[in-house]
């Protein structure tokens, strides 16, 4: 498979539709990375796991996936002797507790997914740690139960913390103090217990200052009565954050000793995951598990594209009774969606998606499925729709085997009728030389008459209402449409005479040029030479192209025939007198020379015309060009 056919048939559109129904980023990630299978014993194995984690939605509206986090970061960060803080701890625990009830659950529904049972069984359950961890970790932080020594410091830490504050009251609710302090409250600043003072006052208060305020009007002070406190305080913290350290690193060091199991935890997760969302995006679809095979027969039977609002169920068969079909109709008659649906439909089923068709419904694995769909014209390497689609067509040919689908909208298109039909026969040819399933759409009648006569080609055309002149977007295979352009014309009041002459054509190709001579009107120029000079003294006219017999020079009628037959003409802005037979009449003036032209201007010079316009406009500068040349002449 290539990105071209997941690009152009929308697969990742697809997988983003089925992802929606993943319950963590586990699952997400897998269908992300999802790609269709080949091996049919795989696509058996995935549809048969959607099928049964479909059976047990039906039995189950609830599966307990709580508590289930992506946390394969966590154990990264485990593996690299990173520590865990609380919350990252509680997250594991959390996630190995949804493990266990996922074991349990599975296990329960064993009659209905089987498959999907056995898989709990490699669910491994970390009990002695999710202990550890709740009896360690309560509401995100370090609980002092966790240790012995903990809980002793922490003890300390509170009677000291008493002390501290009573004595700070006592210091507040003196009248010695009062008129000192800025405000009645006890501060933390710099991991110490102060009092807001007065900076006026600050050396009236016996103790040392830890902070000062952004406009400096105020000073907090530690008093030197709870000075020896403050600094006992600090130290019980330092050894609380020591102890706090040191059970974290051992409920790490319990996590990393099962990197191992945990890590398949997550896979099989991340499996079930991604399995009830193919099962949930079944059930919201009414899909089904259809039949599959490996030797190139498909038949889809009211099968409807999985991206479309509102689908025209399609029915389908192809690879039994022949392996290439060309598919004609008109356009927008829904031909590229047929071509789109059987390979958007071809590939969901081997990604283990269930589709929605009816019952009966056989899809075909391939090991390929090669597209060449829409206008492949390239900007950015300058080439034309025509050379992309080649180029295109280049790499499909050079990737199939017997095992491919190859999927082609409009082949042959962008170049000359004959040449782009004789092509796209001679490319469907080589493919189904080669064993690979093709479907094609044309508009060529030769690539519809090939297939007719081709023994294991078949011809389909997509259907359109010849009264209402809209497409029906239904297929039928086994026959050529007719002709839609004959249908279309003659709704639209073409005459009966020229759509059975146009008919004519198409089938045999016989046109019918006696007409030019039957027609009335001629066009001018298809005179035969013997016409033009078959009078004794051929009429000629001013501005009439003639061609000097002996010479083979070519020139202009200046002046017409005189009493001696001869006639004054302009060769290479010279004129001269020549008789009449020694010419001959190669163009009238009448098709030279639009109507009204002033045919004087062939015999003057551009100065001359330039001259006549300025001076007809009243240019001073010509009028000043005349005088000169008068007065030159003058003397």
């Amino acid at each position: 498979m290539n990105n071209n056919t997941f690009e152009v048939l929308e697969y990742n559109r697809l997988k983003e539709k089925i992802k929606d129904y993943c319950i963590s980023g586990l699952g997400k990630e897998l269908i992300d990375n999802l790609k269709p299978y080949t091996n049919i014993n795989s696509i058996k194995k995935r549809q048969k796991e959607t099928t049964e984690a479909k059976s047990i939605l039906n039995y189950s509206n609830h599966i307990p996936f709580d508590g289930i986090y992506d946390i394969k970061y966590l154990i990264d960060k485990v593996e690299k002797v990173g520590q865990l803080d609380p919350n990252e701890i509680i997250k594991t625990s959390d996630f190995f507790r949804g493990c266990r009830r996922i074991k349990k659950f599975m296990l329960d529904y064993n009659f209905y997914a089987p498959t999907l049972s056995e898989y709990a069984l490699s669910l491994t359950e970390f009990r002695d740690i999710e202990e550890e961890i709740n009896k360690s970790i309560k509401n995100n932080r370090v609980d002092s139960s966790a240790s012995k020594e903990l809980k002793k410091i922490r003890r300390k830490i509170e009677n000291i913390d008493d002390k501290i504050q009573e004595k700070l009251n006592k210091f507040l609710t003196s009248q010695k103090y009062k008129k000192y302090i800025q405000e009645f409250y006890i501060s933390n600043r710099n991991d110490k217990y102060v009092i807001p003072i007065k900076s006026s006052y600050k050396n009236n208060i016996e103790g040392e200052v830890v902070d000062i305020s952004t406009k400096g009007t105020t000073v907090f002070i530690e008093p030197s009565s709870v000075s020896k406190l403050n600094n006992e305080l600090n130290s019980l913290r330092y050894e609380e954050k020591l102890e706090e350290y040191q059970i974290l690193a051992f409920l790490t060091g319990l996590i990393y000793e099962k990197i191992k199991p945990i890590n398949i935890n997550i896979e099989l997760i991340s499996q079930y995951d991604m399995i009830f969302a193919k099962a949930k995006y079944s059930r919201s679809t009414r899909g089904i598990e259809p039949k599959i095979n490996s030797y190139g027969y498909i038949n889809i039977i009211n099968g409807e594209h999985p991206l479309l609002e509102s689908p025209v169920p399609l029915n389908f068969n192809i690879g039994k009774d022949y392996r290439s079909l060309v598919i004609t109709g008109p356009n927008a008659g829904g031909k590229t969606v047929s071509l789109k649906t059987i390979g958007l439909l071809t590939l969901a089923v081997q990604s283990g998606f269930h589709i929605k068709a009816k019952e009966g419904t056989e899809i075909s694995i391939f090991e390929n499925i090669l597209v060449d769909i829409g206008d492949n014209q390239s900007i950015k390497n300058a080439l034309s729709t025509f050379s992309s689609h080649m180029k295109n067509i280049s790499s499909i040919m050079n990737k199939a085997n017997n095992s491919s689908l190859i999927l082609f909208d409009e082949i042959g298109t962008g170049t000359e009728p004959n040449e782009g039909a004789g092509l796209a026969i001679a490319i469907l040819e080589e493919l189904y030389k080669m064993g690979s399933i093709t479907i094609a759409t044309t508009h060529y009648g030769e690539i519809k008459n090939y297939a007719e006569e081709h023994i294991d080609f078949q011809n389909a055309y997509m259907k359109f209402n010849p009264e209402s002149l809209e497409p029906l977007y239904e297929m039928v295979i086994g026959e050529g449409g007719e002709s839609n352009a004959l249908w279309i014309s003659r709704k639209m009041g073409i005459k009966k005479s020229v759509l059975d002459k146009a008919k004519l054509y198409i089938e045999n190709k016989k046109y019918n040029y006696d007409i030019i001579k039957k027609s009335k009107i001629r066009r001018k120029n298809i005179i035969e030479q013997t016409d033009l000079n078959k009078d004794k003294y051929l009429k000629l006219n001013v501005g009439d192209k003639i061609q000097i017999i002996e010479t083979g020079e070519y020139a202009i009628v200046y002046n017409e025939r005189d009493k001696y037959n001869n006639i004054e003409i302009m060769k290479d802005n010279d004129f001269l007198s020549i008789n009449i037979k020694r010419v001959k009449l190669v163009t009238r003036r009448e098709l030279l020379y639009p109507d009204n032209y002033d045919l004087s201007s062939l015999f003057t010079s551009y100065e001359d015309r330039k001259l006549k316009r300025d001076i007809k406009r009243g240019s001073k500068k010509a009028l000043k060009e005349i005088q000169k040349e008068i007065k030159n002449k003058k003397n």
